[in-house]
Order: structure tokens, then sequence, then C-alpha cells
């Protein structure tokens, strides 16, 4: 079902791919997230949410007439990994070195199952970078998912993890960050000093539960 490519760095992978789609879209970061189903080797998706709007005109020449948010970019990610600490290790590094003020685990149940609700189901597609939902007629996610299908489906059936961290090196909230730990321009020298903690097999869960690993120290607490 799922094809994966030959194993490079994926900590090194993951990071250059955030970097390198801040130089290709000249946007802040709201969040960057990273999917995964419970079934090692298959793909992970990784999203970006910008902060920017484009403008909507009714002629090429005249003036706008309203502004849309920029669409989330989620970009399927083939690597090889045997354990979610594989993968988690790498987020973990990644969110550490662009200044995160913390990274957030989400174990989700299988949302296929009988007596799911709708927000359940909305969360895992958007996780794969489907939209469940168009805004003004527009998709909210420009996806290269090319498994995307197949992902959501494994998901509603087992379950899956998702990682969410918000970015201050390249992030919107670079002017705002109050964090003793980061360095001029929002970043952090590697490596980080958390491990990672096991993840609960998603089947045996009986409500959807959180882990949130500590990055940042705010200076107003530390004078």
């Amino acid at each position: 079902m799922f094809l994966i490519d030959g194993g490079a760095d994926v900590a090194t992978k993951l990071l250059d791919l955030v970097e390198s789609q801040l130089i290709a879209n000249r946007l802040p970061l709201v969040a960057v997230s990273l999917a995964a189903v419970p079934h090692a080797n298959t793909p992970t998706v990784l999203t970006l949410h910008w902060h920017g709007f484009v403008e909507v005109k009714l002629a090429e020449e005249g003036d706008a007439v309203a502004y849309q948010s920029v669409p989330s970019s989620a970009l399927q990610v083939n690597m090889r990994w045997d354990q979610f600490d594989d993968i988690e290790f790498d987020a973990l590094e990644t969110a550490w070195e662009l200044g995160a003020w913390n990274l957030e685990r989400l174990e989700a149940k299988p949302f296929g199952r009988v007596g799911a609700l709708t927000y359940e189901t909305n969360m895992g597609m958007t996780a794969f970078g489907i939209s469940a939902i168009d805004i003004d007629g527009e998709a909210t996610f420009v996806a290269d998912v090319p498994e995307g299908s197949d992902l959501i489906d494994a998901a509603s059936r087992a379950g899956y993890i998702q990682w969410t961290f918000r970015p201050v090196r390249g992030g919107m909230w670079s002017e705002v960050a109050d964090d003793e730990t980061l360095e001029p321009g929002g970043y952090r020298n590697p490596t980080c000093p958390l491990t990672t903690q096991p993840v609960l097999e998603t089947y045996r869960l009986r409500t959807p539960r959180r882990l949130v690993y500590p990055f940042g120290r705010s200076r107003k607490l530390v004078q």
C-alpha cells in the first residue's frame, strides 16, 4: 500500500523541509504539525500553517474586494522508521532548534469506530492533509500527499499520532516571544535535552491522550 524511500536522515530532512518551505513561501508560520499512523515505515504528513492573506479581486486590474487566508501546506514525507520514538526524536529536535515554546503530542483513537464524533473524523482528515471543509469554496490546504486517502483509512482503523509546535524562528511569534532559552533570532542550538516518552497503543485509548514537552522558560520568571 505504501512506498517508502531509502533511509535518509530524518531529523535533517524534517528540519530542512521546514526551512526550505519558509524560504520558498516567504511567510511566517503559525504552527507546524507532523502526523503518523501506527504502522512502521509508512509515510508521515508534515503540515505547515501560514500567517498571511491573499487579495481577492473581481478583475485582474481592480482593487481587492476581500482577503483570504493563505492555505496551509501539507507534504508527504517518505522515511523509514521502526518505532514512534524514531519520529518523535526528530520532531523534538526540529521544534527545539526552531525555538518552539513546547512540543505537543496527540495520541488519537481510531475515528472510524462506532460512536466516533464528527470532529474526530475532521481532525483525522486534517492531520493527513485532506480538508474536511471548504471556506468560501476554497480548500484550506495545498496538499502534496499522494497516499493521503490510504493514510486516512489506516488512521480511521488504527488511530494516529500527531506532533504540533509553534516555531519562533520563521514564525509569527518572533516579536512576542518571552523565552530565556532562545538565541537572538529565535532559535536554539542543538541538541534538545528532552527524551522521548512511550506512546500508548492507540487502539487501547479510551480517550485521546495529550503529552506536552516543555522547552521554553519565561524571562519574567527568572528575574
